[in-house]
């Protein structure tokens, strides 16, 4: 007589939600498509909205057991089923709950900016070491499998670019209609770093992310726009365009890279990285265009004299990963709720996650001194 077999549940990191706001409702798919990962509570100061929340999402993707709503942040902080917490709060109140969160013994992933001031994450990031637990920025794209494909062609070697010379990115949306007189955006109480905070981090991440492990000198930074809602005790930016300047290597100058962000050109999100023997692009580089693959472009021109005739060809391959845009277990967001929940179950904290927050928020704060400052060159500490 066989023996009877029991079934043993894939342990799972138990999430909840601290805020109801329009990016959690992907996170809602995001949780549930990740593998390890369950969302067990949403809380919101105003539990109707936490409810209304849950029936929503529950409409557009049904999961089998559905998260309670609970009135209040500290209701969830205080339960002894929540492992983690995502916060997309307003950047204003972030630190706050993050610390709490820490406090609390819950591990904390954080949307992006992390604060509205270095002082601020360090504080963040401090309180999590302190109390064992791990802490991320929500920057989806640092998850995508696309990005082992496109740092083995950031090299020397057959098919790469060479030494990385320039990199130039744009991460801009054309900001619907009624945006900057009702958007929390532009408010400086709630988001005090407009399009910088919103869109620029994602390119000075990737820049970082490109370069590393060579760290950035000095920035500069001008606000090209800046617009507030009638609610706004002061205008943020609404278009801001950056340089983040970088040590040489070997015989190779000092490397200047840029990028620009707006709330007021039509939607855009490429990279560019230039090298000494080609160059790649990357035309989706935040969110991935839709389909079942990722891809970017390595361009390796040749200008051809042959007598009279003058050619530049164009040789360029496209490079595909498979990987989802969304909706998928493959898909970044995914991948990123997958990622963090494995190291919660694994306890053991990775903190190159905290130092790429902090290294981006570095980086963005000094851009926000150099614009106030006329675009003067602010030195980044090494």
């Amino acid at each position: 007589m066989l023996a009877a077999m029991t079934h043993v549940a894939s342990p799972s990191c138990r999430w909840a939600f601290l805020g109801t706001a329009g990016i959690a409702r992907k996170n809602w798919q995001s949780v549930h498509r990740a593998g390890n990962a369950r969302l067990v509570a949403v809380g919101s100061r105003d539990v109707a909205k936490a409810r209304a929340f849950i029936d929503e999402c529950q409409r557009s993707v049904p999961v089998e057991h559905l998260p309670e709503a609970v009135a209040g942040y500290e209701a969830v902080l205080a339960r002894d089923d929540v492992d983690a917490v995502y916060l997309p709060l307003p950047t204003g109140a972030r630190a706050e709950w993050a610390i709490r969160a820490a406090e609390a013994g819950k591990h904390v992933l954080v949307e992006k900016p992390c604060g509205t001031s270095v002082a601020e994450v360090e504080a963040i990031v401090a309180a999590c070491r302190q109390a064992g637990v791990q802490f991320m920025d929500g920057v989806m794209f640092l998850h995508s499998g696309r990005l082992d494909a496109i740092r083995g062609r950031l090299t020397d070697g057959a098919g790469g670019v060479g030494s990385i010379r320039r990199i130039a990115s744009q991460f801009s949306f054309r900001a619907p209609e009624g945006f900057l007189t009702s958007d929390i955006r532009a408010r400086s109480d709630l988001e005090p770093l407009g399009c910088l905070g919103d869109l620029g981090w994602y390119s000075i991440a990737f820049t970082l992310w490109a370069l590393a492990p060579r760290a950035p000198v000095a920035v500069t930074g001008r606000v090209v726009a800046a617009a507030a809602a009638p609610q706004s005790p002061r205008p943020v930016p609404v278009e801001f365009a950056g340089e983040i300047l970088f040590p040489g290597a070997e015989v190779h100058p000092p490397i200047a890279t840029s990028f620009f962000c707006s709330f007021l050109v039509a939607h855009q999100q490429w990279a560019h990285v230039s090298g000494t023997h080609g160059s790649l692009r990357i035309d989706d580089f935040v969110l991935p265009y839709c389909g079942e693959t990722a891809s970017f472009t390595v361009s390796h021109p040749d200008f051809v004299l042959d007598g009279c005739d003058f050619r530049m060809e164009r040789h360029e391959e496209v490079v595909t990963v498979a990987e989802h845009s969304q909706s998928h277990a493959s898909a970044q967001e995914a991948r990123m709720f997958h990622d963090f929940s494995a190291l919660v179950l694994s306890g053991r904290p990775d903190q190159r996650w905290p130092e790429i927050s902090l290294a981006v928020q570095r980086v963005m704060m000094a851009c926000v001194e150099s614009a106030a400052a006329g675009g003067r060159e602010v030195p980044l500490p090494a």
